[in-house]
């Protein structure tokens, strides 16, 4: 089943490229605006052996690691503590609520007037936009779990601490798993977005920035182009890593379809 997924997505991927291809060869749009595939697959390509790109990426793929690093040592304590303490829950409610929806990206501009160093202005974003998911999640993941087990616990004489370390944890860690795993697609969009918007001396932000004040539209491209193949490739290898820590959370949802 999943190799049927991999390659609808494979065949969906090469329909788009050979889309892209044939529009450039028809005329219908100037190549100054829209490169050809062929051609931005060839810039791709030579991106790989470039220094100075390849340490953009470095400085991206640091700021994404570090970002979703605190992203998770924030949100997901919070998370189970909100999530434990309900009454506590319904007290911050409304602040989650008025501040989950603001746009990430607007609150960049804030964060350049908070933070002089690019590396902190990163962090400071990811981990704001990044923290949503995961806080739900953990959230909700506490509040799964099954009653009749921790009330099976606390009548074996268990407290409230090894009732959480035995069964809530156990439990929630599913759905914590899988708010890591939006909230890295989010981080990488957040990197980008404030490289973009706050300028800095390294990132692919940075690159692409500079590739289009070259009107160099096909690098600009070819750099999106691998900044869209991290983002699949980290949430392929946080799926596979999630599929292998929670076999038993996956075989039962399946079961229950």
């Amino acid at each position: 089943m999943n190799h049927v997924r991999v390659l609808r997505g494979v065949v969906g991927a090469a329909g788009f490229a050979v889309a892209v291809e044939a529009v450039g060869l028809s005329g219908l749009v100037d190549e100054r605006f829209l490169p050809r595939m062929s051609t931005i697959l060839v810039g791709a390509a030579g991106l790989i052996v470039d220094p100075e790109f390849l340490a953009d990426v470095v400085a991206t793929l640091t700021a994404w690691a570090l970002g979703l690093l605190l992203t998770v040592a924030v949100a997901v304590p919070a998370g189970l503590t909100l999530g434990a303490l309900p009454a506590a829950e319904r007290a911050v409610r409304p602040l989650i609520e008025f501040l989950r929806p603001i746009p990430s990206v607007a609150i960049i501009p804030l964060a350049i007037l908070l933070f002089s160093d690019n590396l902190h202005l990163k962090l400071a974003v990811i981990v704001y936009a990044s923290s949503w998911p995961v806080l739900i999640n953990a959230i909700y993941g506490l509040r799964d779990v099954d009653p009749l087990a921790k009330e099976t616990l606390r009548g074996f004489g268990f407290g409230p601490m090894s009732v959480l370390a035995r069964v809530a944890l156990p439990s929630a860690a599913p759905f914590i798993a899988t708010g890591v795993r939006v909230a890295s697609g989010i981080a990488i969009i957040l990197t980008v977005s404030a490289e973009l918007l706050a300028g800095g001396s390294e990132g692919i932000g940075i690159f692409i920035t500079e590739a289009a004040g070259g009107n160099r539209i096909d690098l600009m491209l070819a750099a999106t182009l691998w900044a869209g193949l991290f983002g699949v490739l980290s949430n392929a290898v946080l799926v596979a890593v999630e599929r292998r820590l929670f076999r038993w959370h996956h075989a039962r949802s399946e079961a229950a379809r």
